[in-house]
């Protein structure tokens, strides 16, 4: 997939993409949306031919103890195989427990423990499709007094004994560092370049905990400044990759999804200048 900045599909927005077809880099589809037979299904399925397409899981669960669901793999598994899409991601985090699903995506201590078994299901995964998967890194809103690695070192270990990739979401570190007190810069620094390959950009929220501001990955407005600054410093330590602009809540009209993957299509092609004229 070319290095462009793609938008997320969301259903809002399917009717208008199916007929006017509008210039973007990619389109991001979340798999466990179109996993049955539909209508929304047989849309995207005829998209495929004219967008590169992003397949990104929400339930996967890579880091439940009970390893993974054998049905719900199975189903992603047919999706990947019918859109043979360029790139395909989850999250580290978990979701079910004694086959129950939860309705977020969980925290994990940074612990060897934890990284076992995230190796193994994501081992598992991987084996089914026959392709890599990147794991996005999560937002945080807490740290686990027991954890023994820093999350990029979890990221790099998951990596290097998975061989997977990595899904940047730079939204996610400018909430992390905030919420946790990180210097955002120094999370960077520690990730393994070459695995990176693919950005997120997203809006978050600011609420109020006991007179503290804490920031909320919600995916319900314009990209802040502050994460604008940060993909500018991602571009100039890793180099541009494809980046897709997510927004999942108040969901605005198409054209504000489109302006914002212009400006970091601006950002990339900015960054790829550069380093043409460096070589």
């Amino acid at each position: 997939m070319r290095t462009a900045a793609g938008i997320g599909l969301r259903s809002p927005h399917l009717a208008e993409v199916m007929q006017a077809r509008p210039a973007t880099g990619f389109l991001e589809i979340h798999a466990e949306n179109y996993l049955a037979g539909s209508p929304a299904r047989q849309a995207v399925e005829r998209l495929r031919g004219d967008y590169p397409v992003s397949l990104h899981a929400v339930g996967l669960s890579l880091g439940a103890v009970d390893g993974l669901d054998e049905f719900h793999l199975a189903r992603v598994a047919a999706l990947e195989a019918c859109l043979a899409p360029a790139l395909v991601s989850d999250h580290l985090a978990w979701s079910t427990a004694g086959g129950r699903y939860f309705n977020d995506l969980l925290p994990l201590p940074y612990t060897e423990e934890a990284l076992d078994v995230v190796v193994g299901n994501i081992q598992r995964l991987q084996d089914r499709l026959r392709r890599q998967v990147l794991i996005e890194n999560p937002s945080c809103y807490l740290a686990f007094a027991h954890s023994t690695l820093s999350e990029p070192e979890f990221l790099g270990e998951l990596v290097r004994r998975s061989g997977c990739g990595l899904l940047l979401d730079v939204n996610n570190i400018a909430v992390t560092a905030h919420n946790l007190r990180l210097d955002p810069q120094a999370w960077l620094a520690h990730l393994p370049a070459e695995a990176i390959g693919e950005y997120h950009l997203a809006g978050h929220a600011v609420n109020d905990a006991d007179g503290e501001p804490l920031l909320i990955d919600d995916h319900g407005s314009r990209v802040s400044d502050e994460v604008w600054s940060l993909f500018g410093a991602v571009l100039e330590r890793y180099g541009p990759r494809p980046t897709l602009i997510e927004w999942d809540t108040d969901i605005p009209a198409l054209a504000v999804l489109l302006e914002e993957a212009g400006c970091a299509d601006a950002m990339l092609a900015q960054r790829q200048g550069a380093d043409a004229h460096a070589a």
